[in-house]
């Protein structure tokens, strides 16, 4: 018995592959392709890397294998996609194609697989965040904001979605990095990003202004500023809390950096009448004059003007 075994493995050595093997494979598999028959061409390929990757002799078909097969599921995608608005196929044949063209080293091909890959779950989520359901929304775009960051009109309703169910800090982290985009393709999602910043920022601060809560609110404006210290809104919104506590001290520390960050005319006005106020507040009569002749617009240059007039008494 033993030598009817040896002689078996003996035999089963004799019929390994080779490239002989291997190349009828692959010249099917590169006729399906030329003919668009993309999921023929996807099945052959797969034969030619599954039986050809141990083969030396047949290491240039492996390669180019391995090249095409992303391209097939790419193609797949975009097929089910356009022509049969089979998102949920299409996303099956993105996904796997941005995982093949990273196992193979294709960096160019997992990209453009993975932009679709975002507009697959960009279509996908939009029912339920036009309905409101914005946790089921939020969790679909999460999805597709991972495959592709750049995809900022999903961004944008990824950000608003942890915002509107009440995830201030998710949502501010999704608008900052929006709002870092220097390319000028991304000039209107960007002011978008930053208005949006704005809108939910302020909503926050109003309600722990009413709750009294102004630690909270720099503690809030703190944590995004340790992130982007020369966010404009943050320095803006714990310059105005630590005026509300009647911390001037503080108000002094950080008025004049505050006013620098502002880019708005009547922000920048505002940030030195509160400067000038602490001032005041501390006697420091000179200081303020010197701060209250910087609010030159907004709201608060009226104000400014009055106490102006009663410093120069």
């Amino acid at each position: 018995m033993k030598k009817l075994f040896v002689s078996a493995i003996a035999l089963l050595a004799t019929v390994s592959l080779s490239a002989q093997d291997v190349t009828p494979i692959y010249n099917e598999a590169a006729a399906a392709y030329s003919a668009k028959d993309f999921a023929t061409a996807a099945a052959k390929f797969e034969q030619v890397i599954d039986q050809g990757m141990d083969l030396d002799e047949a290491a240039s078909m492996v390669a180019t294998a391995k090249s095409a097969l992303p391209k097939c599921y790419f193609q797949l995608g975009g097929a089910a996609a356009m022509r049969n608005k089979d998102y949920a196929t299409a996303l099956t044949h993105f996904i796997k194609s941005a995982e093949l063209a990273e196992d193979y080293g294709d960096m160019q091909q997992m990209a453009k697989a993975n932009g679709w890959v975002a507009k697959m779950y960009h279509i996908q989520g939009g029912e339920a965040f036009n309905n409101k359901d914005y946790a089921t929304a939020a969790e679909i775009f999460a999805k597709g904001y991972k495959a592709d960051p750049d995809n900022t009109g999903m961004a944008l309703n990824l950000a608003m979605s942890y915002c509107e169910m009440g995830n201030y800090a998710e949502g501010m982290e999704i608008y900052e990095a929006i709002a870092a985009k220097t390319h000028p393709k991304y000039a209107e999602d960007v002011a978008k990003a930053k208005e949006m910043m704005a809108l939910y920022t302020n909503n926050k601060v109003a309600a722990m202004q009413q709750a009294g809560d102004f630690d909270g609110i720099i503690a809030m404006a703190d944590a995004q500023l340790e992130k982007n210290p020369e966010s404009a809104l943050f320095q803006n919104v714990r310059l105005q809390a630590y005026a509300n506590k009647k911390d001037y001290a503080k108000v002094i520390e950080l008025g004049e950096a505050a006013a620098a960050a502002q880019t708005d005319e009547a922000d920048k006005s505002l940030m030195y009448y509160l400067l000038g106020a602490a001032y005041n507040a501390r006697d420091m009569k000179p200081q303020a004059i010197e701060a209250f002749k910087q609010v030159t617009a907004g709201p608060a240059a009226q104000n400014a003007a009055a106490a102006l007039a009663e410093l120069s008494k």
